[in-house]
């Protein structure tokens, strides 16, 4: 009885030793090229990524469009709620977050992020005919913000800011925003940089920009967590890009001027 036991103990192991074993190997580039689509997550936030008559536009938009094409998979486009950003990429509604996404430490520990492509400030935007001028006039304002943005962040990491203001309103989209501006709901935005000066470039008579900054950052393309083999092919093309003027002609097309970091 102890033999049979013995035989059939190592019958089990060799069974166990012959089965492949288990890996943590990175299948995120291989998917993408699989299903031969890669979906991207974005919001209202010109000139980055927005719906323009139900279009999908913007520089985001148009740098995706090239990086796609150069690895031969379909892009799709998925308007998404800002605010929960992370969870539609987690639920693999989308395959990235690409829209003016601000690299933080805080989100690099539930995102991977591609090389930073773009520096941007975080700026008051003003009307002309009621001009903030620097950050200690915001004391007694309302100010608005999107929703989840760097701008709510900076003004909550800043209690004695935050404190000094009359409110801090969220919107759902830096438009909604924008339009209550216009319409004397709030006294400013704190918004990204390269927002505020699409704003300006569309009407130069309606608004001012602060010579303050209330911080500086950088964006990247938000991954799922660990999807190396993806981002690092996203980061390869984009190089290409830069090497061969595709990048420039289309930031030059978006804001007059080559304003990719690479």
């Amino acid at each position: 009885m102890k033999k049979l036991i013995v035989i059939l103990a190592a019958m089990l192991l060799l069974t166990a030793c012959s089965q492949p074993a288990a890996t943590n190997e990175d299948r995120s580039l291989q998917n993408i090229l699989d299903k031969k689509e890669f979906v991207l997550g974005f919001t209202q936030y010109p000139p980055l990524g927005y719906l323009d008559n139900n279009n999908p536009v913007g520089f985001d938009i148009d740098i995706a469009k090239e990086v796609m094409s150069r690895l031969g998979v379909t892009l799709k486009f998925q308007y998404i709620d800002w605010d929960a950003k992370t969870l539609e990429l987690n639920s693999g509604n989308i395959d990235a977050i690409w829209n003016g996404l601000t690299i933080t430490d805080e989100r690099k520990l539930e995102l991977t992020f591609s090389r930073p492509y773009l520096n941007n400030r975080l700026v008051i935007l003003s009307l002309n005919s009621n001009p903030v001028e620097n950050i200690a006039a915001l004391q007694g304002t309302k100010v608005g913000v999107e929703i989840s943005s760097s701008g709510q962040f900076a003004i909550e990491k800043d209690t004695a800011l935050l404190s000094s203001l009359n409110e801090m309103i969220q919107y759902q989209t830096i438009t909604e925003a924008l339009l209550d501006l216009q319409a004397g709901g709030i006294d400013a935005i704190v918004a990204d940089e390269v927002f505020a000066r699409y704003a300006i470039s569309k009407n130069a008579d309606n608004y001012f920009i602060s010579d303050d900054a209330l911080a500086s950052e950088q964006y990247g393309i938000g991954f799922r967590l660990n999807e190396l083999a993806l981002a690092n092919r996203i980061d390869e093309i984009l190089d290409e890009m830069v090497a061969d003027g595709t990048a420039a002609r289309i930031s030059e097309a978006w804001f007059g001027d080559d304003v990719i970091l690479r």
